[in-house]
């Protein structure tokens, strides 16, 4: 199967032919990748604190020397002198190697659990933070690709326009050379065509530009525009682009949760097992003595005047994520508002331009009739063949940016970009 998988990200690499292609591409690559490394770095943080909660077992070994013989562990008088007689020699010296294990472990420490419910809403918040970035690069991807298509289709315009001056110019040429035109008109001609030219080259610059874009999200390197078609409107339920700040915010009112709750009295647990070793003070004779301790320790904070300033500070942090939350939420708001009244605008437009470039050619049309019976000059008959173009330049300029303005109002409602267009 990871073979398979394999081969077809590897095919896609090489080339695309369709927007899926291009999503597919965009999922496998760097930047959708970095993502996903954020929410296992989200999803750790969560287990850093949840492993606050299981036992801390350590080993440990030490050598102390002391300036008087010390016992090798807590004893009674009357099992001093049971060990003296049973041992041949006291538990007591001046150098003490110890060996051993110690467990700690909180049975009640309340901040903790609140600060796992802390964590696993940064991590939600970082699952949402991945879709919605990978929405916004789909959205990026289709904006590109809109504006590949722009400029295809002026291309093919201004192709469209210099194979008609070119057609004009084989009878300027004749009626120059007959006599019927002025020389001039032939520099004109030529001037225009060099003018479409650099056009042209400047719309190839453009459309490279774009293509690195392209490539840089997703290591295609493409070839030609992608042709666009929507295929569903825009589902204007929610804001799910605020949605990573709301979880921030929920996390904030957590963690002044957590911060009250370091006030609290904590319980926690304590064993440790110790074997130590020595050499009597009185006859030099080995010796190992070995005991273990278990216990409960309950701290209660008095003092606790960095907590309570750590209260102070999570108090405004919290209002701060609030207004920024709501800040966000406004400009949101009357930006969508904004996006949606231009798309209406843009669309009457766009039916305009339409009509708009029909008549322009048809008026092209009688240029060219009344230019050839020398009715008009050379510069009117130019004018209109850039009318012309100017008007699809226009239609699919505004085109483009219809397909943008979608796709900014995909990302702030947090639409899934295959189920619009495809």
């Amino acid at each position: 199967m990871k073979k398979i998988t394999f081969i077809l990200v590897f095919a896609l690499f090489l080339n695309a032919t369709t927007l899926k292609e291009l999503f597919i591409a965009l999922k496998n690559h760097s930047q959708t990748k970095l993502d996903i490394m954020q929410i296992e770095k989200a999803k750790i943080s969560k287990d850093i604190i949840n492993s606050k909660l299981f036992p801390e077992i350590n080993g440990f070994i030490s050598y102390d020397h002391y300036s008087m013989p010390t016992a090798l562990r807590p004893l009674p008088p009357t099992e001093v002198a049971q060990i003296g007689k049973n041992k041949g020699a006291y538990p007591f010296s001046k150098d003490i190697k110890r060996v051993g294990i110690e467990l700690k472990m909180p049975l009640l420490v309340k901040s903790i659990y609140t600060l796992i419910d802390k964590a696993k809403l940064l991590q939600k918040s970082a699952v949402i933070k991945q879709k919605l970035n990978l929405i916004q690069n789909e959205a990026l991807l289709v904006s590109l690709d809109a504006n590949l298509i722009y400029l295809k289709k002026l291309k093919n315009s201004l192709n469209l326009k210099e194979k008609s001056i070119l057609e004009t110019k084989k009878t300027i040429i004749i009626k120059v050379n007959n006599g019927r035109a002025p020389k001039s008109a032939l520099y004109k001609v030529n001037d225009a065509l060099n003018q479409i030219q650099i056009a042209k080259n400047n719309i190839e610059l453009k459309k490279y530009e774009i293509l690195s874009k392209i490539k840089a999200l997703t290591g295609i390197k493409l070839n030609e525009a992608i042709p666009l078609k929507q295929i569903s409107n825009i589902n204007e339920e929610d804001f799910k682009i605020l949605k990573p700040l709301f979880y921030k915010v929920e996390a904030k009112k957590i963690e002044l949760k957590a911060s009250k709750e370091e006030l609290y009295p904590s319980v926690l647990l304590h064993a440790n097992y110790t074997k130590s070793y020595a050499s009597a003070y009185n006859n030099d004779k080995s010796l190992d003595e070995s005991y273990s301790d278990i216990g409960l320790i309950v701290k209660i904070p008095i003092t606790g005047f960095d907590k309570r300033k750590n209260i102070q500070k999570a108090k405004i942090l919290l209002q701060k994520e609030k207004i920024n939350l709501q800040k966000l939420k406004d400009e949101l708001i009357a930006k969508a508002q904004m996006l949606k009244k231009t798309l209406k605008i843009l669309d009457k437009s766009i039916e305009l331009n339409k009509k708009s470039v029909e008549n322009k050619i048809k008026l092209l049309q009688i240029a060219k009739v009344n230019y050839q019976n020398t009715r008009l000059s050379t510069e009117e008959y130019l004018r209109y063949e850039d009318e012309v173009v100017s008007a699809k330049a226009k239609l699919f300029e505004n085109l483009a940016k219809r397909w943008q303005i979608l796709m900014s109002l995909a990302v702030i409602y947090g639409n899934e970009i295959e189920e619009l267009v495809n």
